[in-house]
């Protein structure tokens, strides 16, 4: 099932499913899933497709994008967060900083695995029984406050106001039975960035669920966004950065696309 989140013309806040043909479908969520009605959904605003309490993102998670970084696979998944303040809905616009000045904005395309049951110390043989869905996320990035400024920590480069676009649904973890085999795809004004395979990960999405969750609560809600394939702007030669004006659009294989515009901050 497609899952959409949505405020509808009262101010409402529910969620739908996406038909094939016709309108979405109102869902109720019952606290043990959604259960389908047959009503038309008032969508009047499209929001992110769950309500994101934590975001865990993960580094060099793919081969290939580890070889342009030129650095080593990692031995352990590097880990860092981003703040819930730095969402972002499917058809939002991605702010390049003006106030604190980044020239170096950059796209990341990645799959967001969304956890729908409080878990901790899970096996990998058990991982995916947490997962609730998956849908698609841009980490963007300020690559000369992440890199040059940041003292060592991500935190700034990677935490901007709207730098974490997810969307735009939630495809439920029964459609996917395989995360580790979906094509990966970003374009910049319709050109091909970055075209890859999750199947490229170091860490797979079991083996990622069993190392956040170790010693750690993993509530509802969290939200892993597992690295993103070769091909980002800041590993290409010329670079290619994000400029006012950009659209960028990332596909997930069984999941669709995610499309945003690139504007400048007012200041």
């Amino acid at each position: 099932m497609k899952v959409i989140r949505y405020q509808d013309a009262k101010g409402e806040l529910g969620f739908a499913r996406i038909q094939e043909n016709g309108p979405p479908l109102a869902l109720q969520y019952t606290g043990k899933g959604f259960a389908s009605t047959e009503n038309p959904a008032d969508v009047q605003k499209h929001l992110c497709p769950v309500d994101i309490q934590t975001i865990y993102c993960v580094g060099l998670n793919y081969m290939a994008h580890a070889a342009e970084s030129g650095q080593a696979a990692p031995v352990y998944p590097m880990v860092f967060m981003k703040p819930i303040s730095s969402l972002l809905a499917a058809g939002g616009e991605i702010v390049l900083p003006r106030k604190l000045e980044s020239q170096k904005v950059d796209f990341e395309a990645e799959l967001a695995v969304v956890i729908g049951k409080s878990c901790r110390n899970v096996s990998r043989v058990d991982a995916l029984d947490y997962v609730t869905g998956y849908t698609i996320a841009n980490d963007v990035s300020a690559r000369d406050w992440q890199l040059e400024w940041g003292g060592g920590q991500f935190c700034k480069g990677k935490g901007f106001d709207t730098f974490c676009p997810i969307g735009p649904c939630l495809v439920t973890s029964d459609e996917i039975s395989n995360p580790s085999g979906l094509r990966i795809i970003t374009r910049v004004n319709g050109n091909v960035m970055q075209d890859s395979s999750t199947s490229d990960m170091i860490f797979d999405v079991p083996t990622l669920i069993e190392f956040l969750s170790g010693s750690t609560t993993l509530l509802p809600g969290t939200v892993i966004l597992t690295g993103t394939p070769s091909g980002v702007g800041h590993g290409r030669d010329p670079k290619r950065y994000l400029n006012a004006g950009d659209e960028v659009e990332i596909t997930i294989e069984g999941i669709g696309t995610l499309r945003n515009r690139v504007v400048e901050e007012s200041i």
